[in-house]
């Protein structure tokens, strides 16, 4: 079976390594699809802190993880399509927005299936972002700004 889960992936932590493992569990090939800047830009108000090159370098390394590839347009059906994939792993956050429903109706029409996961509430890279910036404004690291 193959497993195909899509993410950002900024500032790897334990929450995507608990997300990734898990979805190594529910098949034997796991393919992750990193979303480019330009992607990420066009629902959220800032790109990644980390390029997508070393983004993917960093989850390759992973053991659970089987293949990575970048994807440049918001929209699922082609890479589910191209990694044959047989579960679409999303996160709680899936809405009813076209792309997302286009996956849905391409997957259904295939027998595939898709596999809601809640986010881990341990971390995320917002809130290590978060964390990092109420530090410099703390006066911790100001003379390193100057």
């Amino acid at each position: 079976m193959i497993i195909y889960t899509v993410g950002t992936f900024d500032l790897l932590h334990v929450g995507h390594l608990a997300l990734l493992e898990y979805c190594k569990t529910l098949g034997d090939t796991l393919v992750v699809g990193v979303a480019s800047d330009q992607v990420v830009n066009s629902y959220k108000p800032n790109v990644p802190v980390v390029p997508l090159a070393q983004r993917m370098e960093m989850l390759k390394a992973l053991k659970c993880v089987d293949d990575v590839r970048a994807y440049h347009e918001l929209e699922y059906v082609s890479a589910c399509r191209e990694v044959n994939a047989d579960i679409f792993v999303i996160g709680e956050d899936w809405g009813d927005q076209p792309h997302n429903i286009a996956v849905e109706e391409y997957l259904k029409s295939k027998d595939r299936k898709i596999v809601q996961v809640s986010y881990n509430p341990q971390t995320s890279s917002t809130k290590i972002k978060q964390n990092v910036i109420a530090q410099l404004h703390k006066g911790k690291y100001m003379a390193h700004i100057l």
